[in-house]
């Protein structure tokens, strides 16, 4: 179980989110949906610590952290337990997929070079790269490198996945293929948090939208029940700018 209670963060005067609340079940897909600059991306990193909220608790699994007194080794230990798949891919450039994907379980939870190399070539095969290994980032396609990104966030077997507009800086032809993989993490029963414009996929995968508006959690429910029955005017605005594009 996976809870953020009564968050707020600011940056100067800007309050990005103003005492958000959300729950998420073991194995749940969550998709947080709402237009630019409603704190989606802001919660994500609020629940690893990429931010540091400025006021709530958040609660993984047994492990319950006040935002404000959190200790460095309380912040070690909700990263511990996340991963984060980033827009921008975020891969080291000088290493090979095999080597972005052992780095975390090589260099976070010090295990053997070769059972991580075993591991990382295993994970690979799962995302459709056996055959790029070998290959740097700059060999890769955006969704090749996307799918890397997705290998290293299972790599260190986290409870929860958090997917930030993962297709998001991809040519359309490519966003398929990363889907796929999401589809395929989803069926096996990671608990995953994604923020996403992705509506179909969100139809299909989701067992709750989010939908976020101005730092608040404007409504929420079944995918059917955002995209079908909702009244929300704000989020039936937000739907039909995003059918029309």
């Amino acid at each position: 179980m996976i809870e953020m209670i009564n968050i707020h963060k600011r940056f100067g005067k800007n309050e990005i989110l103003k005492g958000v609340n959300i729950e998420v079940k073991d194995g749940e897909v969550v998709v947080l949906l709402g237009p630019s600059g409603s704190g989606k991306t802001t919660l994500l990193r609020c629940l690893n610590f990429l931010e540091k909220a400025d006021q709530g608790e958040i609660v993984i699994g047994d492990r319950r952290v006040d935002v404000k007194k959190a200790s460095k080794k309380e912040i070690l230990e909700i990263r511990r337990c996340t991963s984060m798949v980033f827009q921008q891919y975020n891969l080291f450039r000088h290493k090979t997929a095999l080597e972005n994907v052992m780095e975390g379980m090589v260099q976070v939870q010090k295990k053997d070079k070769q059972e991580a190399r075993e591991q990382a070539e295993n994970l690979l095969i799962q995302v459709g790269l056996g055959d790029k290994i070998n290959f740097y980032p700059s060999q890769l396609s955006g969704g090749q490198q996307q799918r890397v990104g997705i290998a290293r966030a299972l790599a260190l077997n986290p409870e929860v996945i958090l997917f930030d507009e993962p297709t998001s800086a991809l040519d359309p032809e490519l966003i398929g293929e990363v889907l796929n993989v999401m589809r395929d993490v989803a069926k096996a029963g990671k608990t995953m948090i994604v923020a996403t414009h992705e509506m179909t996929f969100a139809s299909e995968i989701a067992d709750k939208v989010v939908f976020m508006y101005d730092g608040v959690i404007a409504e929420e429910g079944t995918p059917e029940y955002i995209f079908h029955q909702s009244e929300n005017e704000q989020l039936t605005k937000f739907l039909k700018r995003l059918r029309e594009h």
